[in-house]
């Protein structure tokens, strides 16, 4: 069995993968070698398949072919038709076993050896029935030409197996001449005949080539179509997930617009609470019950924690469009404690120590960062509570650094695998079971810390912390935009 055409090889190249298309090459040499080796022996296994089939189906066309010519004989030579007729059975007779061998295990792997074998049945004979006819001017040398030219289009021969055949059949060619009586000069029939004979080895070898090349591409386009099928299934049922989550999203969306609007109709009532405490405090019944003022201090704290919600919800929720409006000043102190009290449920059982220098005005997209900080702040949450770590501990710090305020998040959980850091930022790429998350927290929160001219870089040790980091722009003292 010949080797794969070089199309193989090249099929098996390393691929630049899309993701990392300026900068990496993502599949090692052992991956580049094992899927050449993989479609090497798919290539291999058809091609046995196919030759197998061929085979079988031209011993049984041989035979007929074969049998059919003792109508040649009797028409011809009528005086030896007898002879033939017993030659012709004994070929078809040994051509009958070539089905019944190639259907044995050792038959399958020398299936070439064997139809090389069964061809030069068939020339043998025509060879011998040239020599005690005509020799040179016999009209059975048209036989061997069809066999040597079948052997390139039907039988799946590779170039050097169909040179080789024609080689022998001319040799065969040659000594039927030159043993026959009349001899074989070499001008006449006989150099015309072996001119023929080199056309037709020539070109066999040439249909055998292309052959080749066609069946190799069609197995490669064969392979893709049903890698792309796959992928298209595998698609399919990834789009029909996230149709369902995105509809889900998007309920979550409708239902976060509704309580925007309910926002200040819920502070609304929360002042005339605060009022109404406040007054209650200044009564000189509540004055004189230690009890009762303690009551009405609890009540006022309380009233005064949903104000802070309330608070940090609308400044999370409602954004004008613009840019100018998305580029304002704020405090990123400020910022960062409407965050935790936003996740204030997820990281209840989490330390979290801040380390922020004494200005931290920052001039940028204060809920878009915000955003940023809750998606953050919950993924450390759950990562940590997933990985068990036994004093789950967050730090935030920020550094002035010029005219940037370059702000870190770290946590002591399990880390990151390496071979997930350098995709957390893709879209829809998440670790988490399916339905508890679209993948697309650090995706957006990738682009916020982008529009602010920086980047969010990860990293991470497995086993020990992770750590992200970015930077904002700094504003200028708010007394400065007082006086422009």
């Amino acid at each position: 069995m010949h080797a794969p055409p070089a199309a193989v090889r090249r099929a098996g190249r390393a691929a630049v993968c899309g993701r990392h298309r300026r900068q990496c090459v993502c599949r090692s040499h052992a991956a580049v070698n094992s899927a050449s080796d993989e479609f090497s022996h798919s290539y291999a296994a058809v091609l046995r398949a196919y030759r197998l089939k061929f085979s079988r189906g031209g011993a049984y066309t041989c035979i007929v072919l074969v049998m059919l010519g003792v109508g040649l004989d009797a028409s011809l030579y009528p005086d030896d038709a007898l002879d033939f007729v017993e030659l012709r059975a004994l070929v078809s007779i040994l051509l009958l076993a070539v089905p019944a061998l190639l259907r044995t295990e050792w038959g399958q792997r020398h299936v070439q050896r064997i139809t090389f074998a069964w061809l030069l049945l068939p020339q043998m004979m025509i060879s011998w029935m040239i020599h005690a006819t005509e020799g040179p001017s016999s009209i059975y040398y048209a036989g061997l030409n069809l066999a040597v030219f079948a052997s390139g289009i039907a039988l799946q021969f590779s170039v050097l197996q169909c040179l080789a055949l024609g080689g022998i059949t001319y040799l065969m060619y040659f000594v039927a001449c030159y043993t026959h009586p009349g001899g074989a000069p070499w001008h006449g029939p006989y150099a015309v005949n072996s001119l023929f004979l080199l056309f037709t080895a020539i070109a066999s070898a040439v249909c055998a080539f292309y052959n080749e090349q066609a069946r190799f591409m069609m197995l490669q386009l064969k392979g893709e179509l049903a890698e792309k099928n796959q992928q298209l299934k595998m698609i399919n049922r990834d789009l029909a997930d996230i149709k369902g989550q995105m509809l889900q999203q998007e309920k979550m969306a409708a239902i976060g617009t509704l309580a925007a609007g309910l926002l200040h109709e819920v502070n609304n009532p929360v002042n005339y609470c605060m009022m109404a405490i406040d007054l209650g405090c200044e009564d000189p019944v509540a004055k004189s019950s230690p009890m009762l003022m303690e009551c009405l201090t609890d009540a006022k704290e309380g009233m005064r924690r949903v104000q802070y919600i309330v608070s940090d919800l609308k400044t999370f929720a409602y954004r004008k469009q613009g840019s100018v409006y998305e580029m304002a000043p704020f405090q990123f102190g400020r910022a960062l404690e409407s965050a935790i009290r936003l996740v204030g449920h997820e990281v209840k059982d989490v330390r979290i120590e801040r380390d922020l220098p004494e200005d931290t005005l920052v001039m940028g997209d204060e809920a878009g960062i915000i955003g940023v900080l809750i998606n953050l702040l919950s993924n450390a949450a759950l990562a940590m509570r997933r990985g068990g770590t036994r004093k789950p501990h967050v730090y935030i710090g920020a550094v002035c650094d010029g005219d940037r305020l370059r702000i870190t998040v770290r946590d002591n959980g399990p880390g990151i695998a390496p071979e997930h850091l350098g995709r957390v930022f893709e879209p829809f790429f998440t670790t988490r079971e399916v339905g508890q998350g679209l993948g697309l927290g650090l995706s957006i929160s990738y682009g916020v810390v982008q529009r602010h001219g920086s980047a969010l870089v990860a990293d991470s040790v497995v086993g020990e912390w992770t750590r992200f980091s970015f930077d904002l722009p700094r504003a200028a003292p708010a007394s400065t935009f007082e006086g422009k």
